[in-house]
């Protein structure tokens, strides 16, 4: 069989930068992407997050949504109504991932198991 020899450098990635290092590590966290996946509908309380994503507990999808939110990824707003409600949204930033997100989700369905 002939395999013709290729010119490594010509399909090689660039080195990896800092900045694209650390989105890996903020959106590879585990629930990360279910959080942005579930806010991409639209706003949501605390405990609509829970429902979407049931098999995370109370305390890890408040330490995600904090870092989240530190990275400008989604907002929390309190409004003070009598009872006082929480609602989180995606920012502009957070929503530039939508796409990205459904791209994953589709390549999901079209390899389970992988």
């Amino acid at each position: 069989m002939y395999i013709q020899n290729m010119d490594k450098t010509a399909n090689a990635l660039p080195a990896l930068c800092p900045t694209v290092e650390r989105a890996f590590d903020v959106l590879g966290k585990k629930w990360s992407g279910l959080i942005i996946r579930e806010l991409s509908e639209g706003p949501r309380h605390f405990c609509d997050l829970e429902k979407g994503i049931p098999s995370v507990s109370a305390r890890m999808l408040t330490e995600r949504i904090k870092e989240l939110e530190a990275e400008a990824i989604l907002t929390r707003t309190v409004h003070t109504d009598s009872p006082v409600r929480v609602v989180y949204t995606l920012t502009e930033k957070g929503r530039a991932l939508i796409p990205v997100m459904r791209g994953i989700e589709t390549w999901a369905r079209q390899w389970p198991g992988s």
